[in-house]
């Protein structure tokens, strides 16, 4: 197989394909042969070696979540078959063209979904559902989501909004009428972003932090209980201020329902793909922030 791997810590272009040996599924396995895998933060980190708990083993894989077709099982699957369209998440190991996962963790593909589109919602479906799961996001509720433009912001907006909330969301002005079209109020973040949020006339009474830095003292500042702001970029500034780190496990079946979501064209989510030779490219485009929907590599069959 192909895998993006590194040798040292750094910038992009420290990354290159490399081939290595086909992996093997063991028992409660499968192998799956990637079409899409989706390019997030994590992975950034990774690279850099800014994620502390993450230890680099030389050449070092990378990517959390994958797209793709299934083409091997081990002793005791059941339920899933060579030839079946999955997704799902994986650890240092989604940009590849092929990976191994343990079969409960696989999500089925309907025939609706392209493999790029499945690429993309893997970690944004699974962080947004969680995380408004943790703040109890419902029916009456005005959630203020910081970078709503993003990958997890666009989901999680409108999850929220099909349950039954309001959704203020903050982004770059070139952002603004996707929010709208998504039926979020947007607002432009920025030293100003507490009066423009108090400009629309509406009362945030929980937030939601995908961008960091002075997100969580704005909500605070807005009258938003600490205990309903929720982060999942900004560790230091939510201790500081009492906020909430929202970082659910792990869930297929939170990812089955985003999945279906999309299927029937509940949800949607804008992607930028790039070709799998082009991962620095894509992880380039990750690290620099502020775009707007889902980096994807595509991985030709």
């Amino acid at each position: 197989m192909r895998a993006a791997v590194f040798d040292r810590y750094g910038p992009p272009d420290v990354l290159r394909i490399a081939e290595l040996p086909d992996p093997v599924p063991g028992p409660g396995q499968i192998r799956v042969r990637v079409r899409a895998a989706g390019v997030q933060p994590f992975d950034v980190a990774v690279r850099t070696g800014t994620m502390p708990w993450v230890q680099a083993n030389f050449p070092q894989q990378v990517g959390q979540e994958y797209a793709g077709v299934v083409d091997a099982v081990g002793e005791g699957v059941d339920d899933i078959r060579p030839g079946d369209p999955v997704l799902g998440s994986t650890m240092l190991a989604g940009h590849a063209t092929a990976v191994v996962v343990d079969a409960v963790t696989a999500v089925h593909k309907p025939a609706e979904l392209d493999f790029v589109t499945a690429g993309a919602l893997v970690a944004a479906a699974q962080t947004s559902t969680g995380a408004l799961d943790e703040l109890a996001v419902g029916a009456g509720d005005v959630l203020l989501v910081h970078a709503a433009a993003g990958s997890v912001g666009t989901l999680a907006l409108q999850v929220a909004r099909h349950r039954g909330a309001t959704v203020i969301g903050t982004a770059s002005p070139a952002n603004h009428d996707a929010l709208r079209a998504l039926g979020a109020v947007p607002v432009a973040y920025g030293p100003d972003l507490v009066d423009a949020v108090r400009a629309t006339g509406l009362v945030p009474s929980v937030a939601l932090d995908a961008a960091g830095g002075q997100a969580i003292p704005a909500s605070v500042e807005l009258g938003v209980p600490v205990d309903r702001i929720g982060t999942i970029v900004d560790d230091e500034m939510a201790a500081r201020h009492g906020a909430r780190v929202v970082r659910a496990q792990r869930s297929p079946t939170r990812l089955a329902s985003v999945v279906a979501a999309v299927a029937e064209g509940r949800i949607t989510i804008p992607i930028r793909p790039f070709a799998f030779a082009d991962v620095a490219a894509a992880h380039t485009t990750v690290e620099a922030g502020h775009g707007h929907g889902k980096v994807v590599l595509v991985v030709e069959p």
